[in-house]
């Protein structure tokens, strides 16, 4: 009979989990934000980087997206409905997804993606610095939310 230690209950979760992030297939290795910690691709500089502090605390807040991208979810309804969406090369690019169900948003391309618990907004922000067309979706429901044309 097998021993159920907490360490190996925690083991197996994680196994199972790094088994589902990996399981989109274009990418090996997505990054997961909690909807209250955005994934990020480029962080700007701040104080912390010029003067490291272990007691250093966040700014206040966070800077203004040059584009801010909102998307709810309802009994697999996407709205605003999917098309394409055009940002310019650099901007900061915030996408805050709400569903009814529990969901993970990807950003194909950019490796990013956010849990999504349902009826909380999941947000992730990133420097769009990679030109292209890249699909947003959920994992889950694999709804296609959006493809983000950077130029």
């Amino acid at each position: 009979m097998p021993l159920r230690t907490p360490a190996s209950v925690a083991l197996a979760a994680s196994l199972v989990a790094t088994l589902l992030v990996a399981g989109c297939g274009q990418d090996d290795d997505p990054s997961v934000a909690t909807p209250s910690a955005p994934a990020t691709s480029a962080a700007p500089p701040s104080a912390a980087t010029t003067a490291p502090s272990p007691t250093a605390s966040p700014t206040p807040s966070a800077p203004a997206a040059d584009r801010e991208i909102v998307v709810t979810i309802a009994k697999r309804r996407i709205s605003p409905p999917t098309g394409r969406i055009t940002v310019g090369k650099g901007e900061l690019v915030r996408i805050t997804v709400t569903s009814d169900v529990s969901d993970e948003l990807h950003v194909h391309g950019y490796d990013l993606g956010a849990r999504l618990p349902a009826g909380t907004p999941g947000s992730v922000e990133f420097r769009a610095d990679k030109t292209g067309l890249y699909e947003v979706e959920t994992h889950e429901t694999e709804l296609v939310l959006f493809q983000l044309v950077v130029r």
